[in-house]
């Protein structure tokens, strides 16, 4: 199969994945135990797998740095992810997270007109979410953690992996290590409501490590045989999926202004990958 088939697969299971984020938020879960979930289910999986291939790596001095780097931002991305979804619509938080790769070089002055878009947008929106304020905050900080894991930082380190390291080894570790950084959040983490949902933390997380490992492999699959620039471009549109979905079954509102800003963010991602 062709770098193109993975790389698609890998777009509709991340969205996917990130939709679940949205699902975790809204049944009040805590945030550090769907991440702990996710991430070990993940872990689990990828030692399973590489202990059955048994592959031999070159570099594992190489392979426990790029692990490191990576693990810890796209842990804090993925907390702050779900935590922001909790006080702004998806369609709000998904374009801007996002726009992490702007950081790198291009498409800055497109990306602070989809922000004050979508800022404008949620202005005297009525709704269950929490502090909004806090929300853009929480957006900001998944989106600095996501230009890391998601950027030309992640882009570069992943494809490093999958020429001078095994995939599979590559996940075990990176997860591994989100684990135990998720774990330890989790006190800071919970609430009232928390500490009775912890079962739904536990089981949406399960599922969102099932799809991711599959999803991420497919990434990495791509990425060790296809064109980077491509596959980047391809994986940076997984948003939009997460906002269909969140506006299918939680019936969130996409407003002109939404729709606008998801279509800038769209191209802010094609410019960078120029």
């Amino acid at each position: 199969m062709s770098w193109y088939f993975f790389s698609i697969a890998a777009l509709f299971l991340m969205g996917t994945q990130r939709f679940l984020y949205k699902v975790s938020a809204e049944r009040g879960c805590n945030t550090a135990w769907t991440t702990f979930s996710f991430m070990a289910t993940v872990t689990v999986l990828s030692l399973a797998g590489y202990l059955i291939i048994r592959p031999p790596i070159a570099d594992i001095s190489a392979l426990l740095l790029i692990a490191f780097l990576n693990s810890a931002s796209f842990a804090m991305g993925t907390i702050s992810h779900m935590e922001a979804l909790k006080h702004l619509p998806a369609g709000i938080v998904y374009p801007i997270i996002r726009l992490n790769a702007v950081i790198v070089v291009m498409g800055i002055i497109v990306a602070m007109t989809v922000i004050y878009i979508l800022t404008r947008s949620v202005q005297g929106e009525k709704g269950t979410y929490g502090n909004r304020r806090w929300g853009f905050g929480l957006v900001a900080m998944a989106l600095v953690s996501g230009a890391l894991v998601s950027g030309a930082f992640a882009s570069v380190t992943s494809k490093f992996a999958t020429i001078y390291t095994d995939k599979i080894a590559f996940m075990a570790v990176s997860y591994f290590l989100g684990t135990l950084f998720s774990f330890g959040l989790r006190k800071r983490l919970e609430t009232e409501e928390s500490r009775h949902n912890l079962r739904d933390a536990l089981l949406i997380g399960l599922i969102m490590g099932l799809i991711n490992f599959v999803g991420f492999y497919s990434f990495l699959t791509a990425l060790s045989t296809g064109p980077m620039s491509v596959i980047i471009s391809i994986m940076g549109m997984h948003f939009v999926i997460g906002i269909i979905l969140s506006a299918m079954i939680y019936k969130e509102t996409l407003t002109g202004l939404r729709i606008l800003g998801i279509g800038l963010t769209i191209v802010s991602v094609l410019l960078l990958r120029l």
